[in-house]
């Protein structure tokens, strides 16, 4: 903030506007008598009724009317004030430049444009309108307040000698009618007639230069500034306008400057700075400051807390919004006030108190549409779908209040989780409805519904189709992409997203250098992109985003290290992941389900349990204990499923209840029953089936038997499994597959083959067996027998020829896995063209001796590709981690970290 500049917006700064003030039409008025106003409604005066009221008028002198028209307008009194000017014309005293000053005042305050006009015709058929600037200020002033801007031009057009006053009220009304560029205009020309501005002058220009674009906005809010200091200008309202203009054009740090650098700080000064630093997302700042308001000795009012309440609500503060609550019920204005109760409401959701958000709602007298979004919000934000709808039916139908864009964009994610409306789209029809489908809200918020109910397509060319794009836009496209499985497209977004530049807020200011935004990746973005990278194994972009997570202080934030902590352990990189959650400042449940489950994945269950001890009793960084939820229990029973540790995990799933207060849900018993049936104990699985609580589903129970039939091949226990799988997910192919998978292996051929023809007539398609491995960048996408690859041809002749050496080293194929009824070298011949040896051999061939292979799966390896892998690893000499659906398998010299047990 410079306070060098040498001219404040010289005429260059600013290209002006082909007309000037003069060119205004002058305005016609008619010449209106003092007899044809019509007084207002009788109004209690303080004057005493005698029987003569007209000798009293004609015997009382001027000045005694203008001394109480003065009076009367100084203590609000507008209509008493009115009522004596119609009593002092009607008894023959005539108005003068004091009296129409007084009574102009008061008609402004009370809004009255047609008697304003009435007052305007005196004034012209007395003359004062050119003989007296106070009076024609005056007018400007009624005018600014009640007419529009055109009334306003033509008053100022015709006062011959205009002073600063004059200058003042009209920037002030151009800014009132946000005429921006005609605002500065104006200070130009009042520099040009030698009018020095003042401090008013100012606060009405810095408010003009908020509004411009960022470029423009700051070049000359920072001349405005400069110009202050040059003048010695240390007002309190004129430094509160340039802190409020330096936060509206983004530049919060220089608002903070200005706020540090003057002593007459008043109550809008803190609520300012307090403010600005909220909406930039500066929660510790904005809560400092606010402590130091409070022991400097300034009592904090409606605007403070409602200001500092969403520092609290972003940073889960109960404790603080609890104090401020409770401040707030000593002062009856305050808790009335519907805008501390919408940041109540929602710092009291965000913190997880949804009742409690609820009974300050129901506490607040006056609810506006404000309270009424913010509640609905925080039903729909914390998954109380039904009561967020409720809440909106009843806005509109009980309250009568009508929905705006923010309740749209707060309702439609309750309004696609909830199963009561079956068809979503719906909503779309009611949005368009209302006119709110290009507020880009709303669209941000119908592109995640498309997203969700599968209608992707709908997704994208809403965003394409918006004519103006945010970082949640991008955010909420790139949300779409993963949770549809499409995770090379989500990474391609990204890319796009860090490349386009998009004109901000949509200007279409015609300035040569429109202000463009490019949209760096936030904390939203990154949470949501790695899973992408997890899912692909793409170690080097997600090794990219946590570079980039540590360049711009990001990395830091719990949500983005536990995304970091499952990538890391998704992409085969358990030690970097562990590295990850130790460097972390911060830790949650959520980071420490995320790496019990890593440990489980690599079959360390041993390591997996100590984890969950040390959690329950070393707890975070701060050494506080972290309460295990029910994910932690499915995390660590899947730990010991696949590291064989069956009484540590049937003694954990006894006590979960009685020693942590978990009631076992029947994810938990379908994780038991893995355990079980995954160590051969497939007749205790099926009991501990049968016991499960009455009305309970079953499903994934069931499917974990099935499962566990497959391994071991038992027949009769399948075929029950699957017949119940039958009946409660008629639609899900892995139930077939799985059943035929057994058939086959058992030499069932028919009823094979029966199975796959039920799929064929009632359109049940299999999930074809797809392999992922990075190189260059790049993620290469190989499915069972695929020619579409460009090296495909190279591949399948490569591993024919390492087919040859793994023979000799002792490979036999497992026919076994081959489900058709073929001879044995067709089986063997098919066998070569599993997805995953596709990958690994593309990774063989291109990368250097000695790297490490990564490769993941999106279905269960089967005997023959890991029984061929742990041969390869050996003849290569390379290191091969595969990850199948289930968990990981670290290939090294012939051997495989799960020790054949899977």
């Amino acid at each position: 903030m410079s306070s060098t500049t040498q001219s404040i917006l010289s005429p260059t700064s600013l290209p002006l506007p082909s007309h000037t003030f003069s060119s205004r039409q002058t305005p016609q008025h008619p010449t209106i008598h003092k007899q044809t106003l019509k007084p207002p409604p009788p109004i209690t005066t303080t004057t005493t009724t005698t029987t003569n009221p007209k000798s009293r008028h004609e015997s009382k002198p001027t000045s005694s009317w203008i001394d109480k028209l003065r009076s009367q307008t100084r203590s609000g009194l507008f209509q008493e004030a009115i009522w004596t000017y119609i009593e002092m014309t009607t008894s023959g005293t005539p108005p003068d430049n004091f009296a129409f000053p007084a009574v102009l005042k008061s008609i402004s305050a009370l809004r009255d444009l047609n008697f304003g006009k009435q007052i305007h015709a005196s004034v012209i058929k007395l003359g004062y309108h050119s003989s007296s600037v106070t009076v024609a200020n005056t007018l400007l002033h009624m005018y600014g307040k009640c007419g529009d801007i055109g009334d306003v031009l033509q008053v100022f057009d015709r006062i011959p000698q205009r002073d600063q006053v004059s200058w003042n009220s009209m920037i002030s009304a151009l800014c009132k009618f946000e005429e921006w560029e005609s605002t500065l205009e104006s200070f130009l020309l009042m520099q040009s007639e030698h009018v020095e501005p003042s401090s008013f002058t100012l606060v009405s220009v810095a408010l003009a230069c908020s509004h411009l674009n960022r470029h423009d906005g700051l070049l000359l809010g920072k001349q405005v500034h400069g110009y202050s200091l040059r003048k010695g200008d240390e007002k309190t309202f004129t430094n509160n306008a340039l802190m409020a203009m330096y936060a509206k054009l983004g530049r919060v740090d220089y608002s903070k400057s200005v706020f540090e650098q003057f002593e007459n700080r008043d109550m809008v000064s803190w609520n300012t700075i307090i403010s600005s630093l909220t909406q930039n997302d500066r929660f510790v700042e904005a809560l400092i400051l606010f402590r130091l308001m409070v022991l400097e000795g300034i009592k904090p009012d409606g605007v403070t807390f409602a200001s500092v309440l969403p520092a609290c609500s972003h940073l889960e503060l109960l404790g603080i919004g609890k104090e401020i609550h409770a401040y707030t019920l000593r002062n009856d204005d305050i808790i009335a006030n519907s805008f501390v109760g919408s940041a109540l409401v929602d710092m009291y959701c965000n913190c997880g108190q949804v009742k409690s958000g609820r009974q300050v709602f129901d506490g607040v007298s006056e609810q506006r549409i404000g309270l009424w979004n913010a509640m609905i919000a925080g039903y729909a934000q914390k998954g109380f779908d039904e009561e967020a709808l409720r809440l909106f039916i009843e806005m509109e139908v009980v309250a009568g209040l009508n929905s705006n864009p923010t309740t749209m964009a707060s309702v439609l994610p309750a309004w696609v989780r909830c199963d009561s409306f079956s068809k979503k789209e719906g909503i779309h029809g009611y949005v368009v409805k209302r006119g709110f489908e290009k507020d880009r809200y709303v669209q941000n918020a119908l592109m995640d519904m498309y997203s969700r109910v599968g209608k992707l397509d709908i997704s994208m060319k809403i965003f394409k189709s918006m004519e103006v794009r945010d970082l949640v836009s991008w955010n909420t496209m790139i949300t779409g992409y993963v949770i549809s499985g499409r995770h090379n497209d989500a990474l391609l977004l990204i890319h796009e997203m860090q490349r386009v530049r998009e004109a901000k807020d949509g200007s279409n200011d015609d300035h040569e250098e429109k202000e463009k935004v490019v949209y760096r990746p936030n904390t939203i973005t990154l949470m949501t992109i790695l899973p992408s990278c997890a899912a692909l194994a793409a170690l080097a972009k997600g090794k990219e985003i946590h570079a980039y997570a540590i360049r711009n202080a990001l990395a830091s934030d719990v949500a983005v290290g536990s995304a970091l902590v499952d990538m890391y352990a998704k992409c085969g990189c358990l030690s970097l992941s562990r590295r990850v959650f130790n460097e972390m400042p911060k830790t949650n449940i959520i980071t420490w389900n995320v790496l019990i489950m890593a440990y489980g994945m690599h079959g360390q269950g041993e390591e997996a349990l100590e984890l969950f001890k040390k959690m329950l009793t070393k707890g975070d960084v701060k050494g506080e204990v972290v309460k295990p939820n029910e994910v932690t229990f499915i995390a660590i029973f899947a730990a010991c499923s696949h590291s064989r540790m069956v009484s540590q995990g049937l003694d954990l799933f006894n006590r979960m209840k009685a020693d942590y207060g978990i009631e076992p849900t029947p994810d938990h018993y379908a994780c038991i029953v893995d355990l079980l049936g995954r160590a051969g104990q497939l007749d205790e699985a099926y009991e501990l089936i049968t016991s499960m609580p009455s009305g309970s589903d079953r499903s994934g129970a069931w499917s974990s038997l099935l499962g566990s039939c497959r391994i071991h091949k038992n027949v009769k226990l399948g075929e029950i499994a699957a017949e119940n799988l039958f009946h409660l997910e008629p639609n899900v192919a892995s139930h077939y597959v799985l059943l035929s998978n057994i058939y086959s292996s058992a030499g069932l051929w028919e009823k094979a083959k029966e199975v796959r023809k039920t799929m064929k007539e009632t359109g049940i398609k299999k999930e074809p067996g797809c392999s992922w491995i990075e190189f260059n960048d790049e993620v290469h996408k190989f499915t069972a027998g695929d020619l579409s690859h460009p090296q495909s041809e190279q591949l399948h002749e490569f591993f024919e020829r390492l087919s040859e050496r793994m023979k000799k080293e002792g490979y036999v194929p497992d026919t076994s896995c081959v489900l058709h009824n073929i001879d044995e070298e067709e089986k063997e011949y098919l066998l070569c063209g599993h997805s995953e040896k596709l990958a690994i051999a593309f990774g063989i061939l291109n990368t250097p001796p000695g790297t490490t292979i990564r490769v993941a799966k999106n279905l269960r390896v089967c005997n023959d590709c890991h029984v061929a892998t742990k041969f390869i690893s050996k003849i290569v000499k390379r290191d091969i981690i595969v990850r199948d659906v289930k968990r990981f398998h670290h290939f090294r010299e012939g051997s495989c970290s799960c020790g054949d047990y899977w």
